[in-house]
């Protein structure tokens, strides 16, 4: 019995985690055969050859975390990564968005109570008036939004062919359990084989 109740726990609860997860998108190019590919290499986005911004961006350390994290689920397909000579090209791209969004909560007038006098009983009684729903009041709430992007090119056509990202919502700064959290999912929704 006590087995039974542990079990049922542990599945509420892993239920619980994976259902807050937001969810993510994988794009395949469907001509390519991912099991062909065995080794891979970062490399850098820039705008153009003067772009400095990769030491300036506000996620820039965001880096290392996203590189271990994506390392470790591309060890789960079986690839390496190489300084030289690479299969693939792995890239990625933290977006920071500020939005509004709108939230609407319930209002409800106060409850309330009346007094009387009761001629007949000569007591005095009470009403009560419970309290009832008025509307909703509709208010914009500041959010900050976090897009993980990883983008891998094919090296020898320059072609891309796969491409996963999620937007997951920050509290406050981007952290390290962010990144490794949004580049789970994605590598998930992927499959942690390869497809």
């Amino acid at each position: 019995m006590k087995n039974i109740n542990i079990t049922g726990v542990l599945v509420c609860v892993t239920a619980i985690f994976f259902s807050c997860s937001s969810p993510a998108y994988v794009e395949k190019d469907s001509n390519t055969n991912l099991s062909n590919y065995k080794t891979y290499m970062w490399v850098d986005v820039k705008e153009n050859e003067n772009d400095g911004s990769n030491t300036k961006r506000a996620t820039a350390f965001a880096d290392l975390s996203v590189h271990n994290s994506v390392n470790a689920e591309l060890n789960k397909w079986g690839w390496q990564e190489v300084s030289d000579n690479p299969d693939v090209l792995v890239s990625y791209d933290v977006l920071v968005e500020r939005n509004v969004e709108s939230q609407n909560d319930p209002v409800y007038s106060q409850p309330y109570s009346r007094y009387y006098y009761n001629p007949y009983t000569r007591r005095w009684s009470t009403i009560y008036y419970p309290s009832q729903f008025l509307g909703y009041q509709q208010y914009q709430v500041p959010v900050k939004e976090a897009t993980v992007t990883i983008t891998m090119i094919d090296a020898d056509s320059d072609k891309k062919i796969w491409q996963g990202w999620t937007t997951e919502r920050l509290s406050g700064g981007i952290s390290d359990l962010d990144v490794k959290k949004s580049v789970r999912n994605i590598f998930k929704e992927s499959g942690n084989s390869i497809p």
